[in-house]
């Protein structure tokens, strides 16, 4: 999915568009997998030994509590992992979260000063990490977790910011790699 262009100066292209990385579901789709066959098992359970009214009041109240208790397990982090935008463009880095609060926050590439990777073992594992972005500014630093590739993601970046630099230099801009 590409990222609106509305968001986009003119002669401004994005190079990379990136979601956290499907580690982070794992969590949830472990829940989600607990909470149905809890949902199941219970249902069924209850059926089996109860009969008449008792046990189809109890079946729904299992279903509804059930139901209730995946959209903070569950369906929350799903959407919280696609509202969640790492944005590397020609100009800049954007990055937009949230669902019912959105947060944004744009830093242009002229006012990085360094950009770092970290990876656990776990994400040597899966290939992710998290992405540091020093900036001056305000903030300063702006922290990227669980980012797909983070290696390739920082060399990139520094690839995208040197040529920034040579643009504003008037210098010929370097090809940026087809990441």
């Amino acid at each position: 999915m590409s990222y609106p262009e509305n968001l986009l100066a003119q002669d401004e292209q994005v190079v990379k568009h990136l979601h956290p990385h499907w580690i982070t579901l794992v969590k949830a789709v472990f829940w989600g997998v607990v909470l149905v066959a809890l949902m199941s098992g219970g249902s069924w359970l209850v059926a089996d030994k109860w009969d008449g009214n008792k046990s189809k009041y109890t079946v729904i109240a299992i279903l509804v509590v059930g139901v209730i208790a995946l959209i903070p397990l569950t369906v929350a982090p799903f959407l919280v992992w696609r509202t969640t935008h790492y944005v590397f463009t020609t100009h800049r880095v954007l990055i937009r979260s949230g669902v019912l609060h959105r947060v944004g926050r744009d830093i242009a590439l002229g006012r990085i000063s360094d950009v770092a990777f970290s990876e656990s073992l776990l994400d040597r594992i899966v290939n992710a990490g998290t992405l540091t972005i020093e900036s001056a500014g305000e903030r300063g630093q702006e922290t990227l977790s669980n980012v797909p590739h983070s290696a390739d993601m920082q060399q990139l970046l520094n690839q995208l910011i040197e040529g920034d630099a040579a643009k504003r230099q008037g210098l010929q801009q370097p090809p940026h790699p087809g990441y």
